[in-house]
């Protein structure tokens, strides 16, 4: 009968160590916000600043590239810079995932705690 009391208590452990690993997700996060970047594009025509959750934080564009206006160019170089810099960024966090949960190799955690580290998806 009273068995199922260490069990309560291994319920409130855990419990715990969710509050604590949910602040690490937390600073996790404001970390990533802090760190930069950046892809380019068209060997520097094209460059696009991220942070670590690949929010967009600057476009540069060479001032010739401008002046021509070729709008094809900048329709196919903006894309190929915003993904390099995405791809960075996610290099970032999975950087940051690793240091976090160490070398626990539990199937799905990487998943599961990358959720809480990025911005909500826009409907």
């Amino acid at each position: 009968m009273l068995k199922g009391l260490g069990q309560i208590a291994n319920l409130g452990n855990i419990v715990k160590q969710a509050q604590e690993m949910n602040s690490k997700m937390q600073a996790l996060g404001d970390q990533l916000k802090t760190k930069k970047a950046t892809g380019v594009a068209g060997g520097g025509l094209v460059e696009v600043d991220v942070n670590g959750l690949g929010e967009v934080l600057t476009v540069r564009l060479d001032p010739d590239l401008v002046a021509k206006g070729d709008r094809e160019i900048l329709e196919d170089l903006l894309p190929a810079a915003f993904n390099a810099a995405k791809e960075k960024a996610k290099q970032l966090h999975d950087q940051a995932m690793q240091e976090l949960t160490g070398e626990m190799n539990l199937p799905g955690l990487g998943d599961m705690l990358e959720s809480f580290g990025q911005p909500p998806k826009s409907p």
